[in-house]
């Protein structure tokens, strides 16, 4: 799967690094844009091929409260699919509702990521799936505790055994199983996805002109690039929580070099339209405010990412811009809360 996600990473940067080469026309169906498109296969890794028993399996796991140490939180409290897989809120909430540092980020495309979380400590959903449930401030739950209650639950050992043949319950069929169903949650089917594909109907005149603006003017193809709108790289964006008196360091506690000091993941702009506020500590509440920082060129500029500079951008643009990130948001999917095993 590494292999595959790199090939993929790499062909979106060299769609950025030789823009002048590709030559991106911006008319609707035409072949410069193709690169925009996701793959039709989410990458897993070999030892965790999708299948229904799997994502059925990772589906209770995910809505499950009884995976946290006081019994009323599930993954999905903060990935929310009615709040576009996050909570809607600045920062996230733990257990006993305390207020977390950093912003909820969408579980939406994370199947396509080459890493994961804002500081990137984890490579791969299987990787991160435990940790919410094991982190004494989020879900804080005693993973001993939780494997032997599975254990003696029928519809878990059933459910397991359907998924992971002979694998038995353990940390790391809990985690191929949340992987599963978290690869199902995918973004690509939205009015910009349906313009590239041959639809001049699908995104509007200011919408077309804001993509120009965005790979143009706006610079954002910088870090939001690729089909999935990120180059799973960290930046300092300058923002104001970064001139805090303790600001949170970011990439640079997992790699300590001084380029990573307040660095954080560039997210996915998929489904942006559903995922407010924005940014790792949720300080922009709106798409125009986002547009704002940027072109402002950030607020604190101490250790700022060279790709951060004021934009200069008239009001039309501004405008545009943000209509066309409306268009990268896929119509919205019912999601069906499944019943859970009690016996």
């Amino acid at each position: 799967m590494q292999k595959v996600l790199l090939a993929w990473a790499l062909a979106a940067l060299a769609l950025v690094a030789h823009a002048d080469e590709t030559r991106l026309v911006f008319k609707a169906g035409h072949p410069s844009l193709q690169g925009f498109l996701l793959p039709a296969k989410v990458p897993h890794p070999a030892d965790n091929a999708p299948n229904a028993a799997r994502v059925a399996l990772g589906q209770a796991l995910f809505f499950d409260p009884r995976l946290s140490g006081d019994g009323n939180m599930s993954c999905a409290t903060c990935h929310n699919p009615g709040l576009g897989w996050s909570d809607g809120l600045p920062t996230a909430r733990g257990t006993k509702s305390q207020v977390l540092g950093r912003a909820t980020p969408t579980v939406i495309n994370t199947g396509y990521n080459s890493i994961q979380m804002w500081d990137g400590r984890k490579a791969t959903l299987e990787e991160q799936a435990m940790g919410p449930m094991q982190a004494n401030v989020e879900m804080n739950m005693d993973v001993g505790k939780l494997l032997e209650w599975m254990r003696g639950v029928e519809g878990y050992q059933a459910m397991f055994e359907k998924a992971y043949p002979g694998e038995g319950i353990h940390e790391g069929t809990v985690s191929k199983a949340i992987a599963s169903f978290e690869r199902t949650i995918v973004s690509r089917n939205s009015p910009f996805d349906r313009w590239v594909k041959g639809n001049a109907k699908a995104m509007t005149a200011q919408q077309v002109r804001g993509f120009e603006v965005f790979a143009g003017k706006g610079n954002c193809m910088a870090c939001h690039s690729g089909a999935n709108f990120t180059d799973n790289g960290f930046h300092n964006l300058g923002l104001r929580s970064w001139g805090d008196a303790e600001p949170d360091m970011g990439r640079y506690a997992i790699k300590p070099v001084k380029a990573m000091k307040g660095a954080f993941k560039t997210p996915t702009m998929r489904d942006i339209a559903h995922t407010a506020p924005y940014f790792h500590d949720g300080s922009a509440k709106t798409l125009m405010d986002v547009v704002e920082h940027y072109d402002q060129g950030g607020v604190v500029t101490s250790n700022l990412s060279p790709n951060i500079h004021p934009l200069n951008l008239s009001s039309e643009e501004k405008l545009a811009l943000v209509a066309f990130m409306e268009a990268l948001s896929s119509p919205y999917k019912p999601v069906k809360v499944p019943a859970l095993p009690f016996k």
